[in-house]
């Protein structure tokens, strides 16, 4: 009798101290970011459509930049995209689009062509001017040489629109 009286003991005892811990856990809240995204006290953000200056750039790609530039901005940030004006501020142009051979083969033909985009970005922080930015980045795709660039041109945009809106990201707002 006595042993059962002590087991229902510990497990009262057991599940008052599991109860006391939840409500203890339940009164603390840790918040954890994973974009890396500092964006400091800005609210909004503004992109400008990144113009196409390059004598090669097609629309398409300055397009396509600007899109997955916001895109990302959105995903990776608490920002709210603003037409123009926002606490932090993007403008650009691509002054870069060159194709060039690359892996040249025995027989002096090439393997592959490699596209490259070339994009001068200003960044404007409202809130935190000595944060303000000028630069230039570039990134490349290989595609096969026997493609005609028109018809992959859309996808190495992509591609390279990805990487580029990153590097863009990373040196403006990026706390690595």
């Amino acid at each position: 009798m006595e042993d059962r009286h002590f087991a229902a003991l510990r497990w009262c005892s057991l599940h008052t101290a599991c109860f006391l811990l939840l409500l203890l856990l339940a009164g603390c809240r840790v918040n954890y970011g994973f974009t890396g995204g500092d964006v400091g006290e800005a609210r909004t953000v503004s992109v400008d459509v990144i113009e196409a200056r390059a004598p090669l750039a097609t629309p398409l790609s300055a397009q396509v930049l600007t899109e997955t530039l916001r895109d990302l901005l959105l995903a990776q940030t608490p920002l709210k995209l603003k037409r123009e004006e926002g606490d932090v501020q993007y403008s650009g142009a691509l002054v870069g689009y060159d194709v060039q051979p690359v892996n040249i083969q025995a027989n002096e033909t090439a393997a592959l062509n490699r596209l490259t985009m070339t994009v001068s970005i200003t960044y404007i922080n409202k809130l935190e001017p000595k944060k303000n930015a000028e630069f230039t980045v570039s990134r490349f795709s290989d595609y096969d040489s026997t493609q005609d660039l028109v018809s992959v041109e859309e996808r190495l945009a992509r591609e390279i629109g990805k990487q580029l809106a990153q590097d863009i990201f990373d040196r403006t707002l990026g706390s690595w």
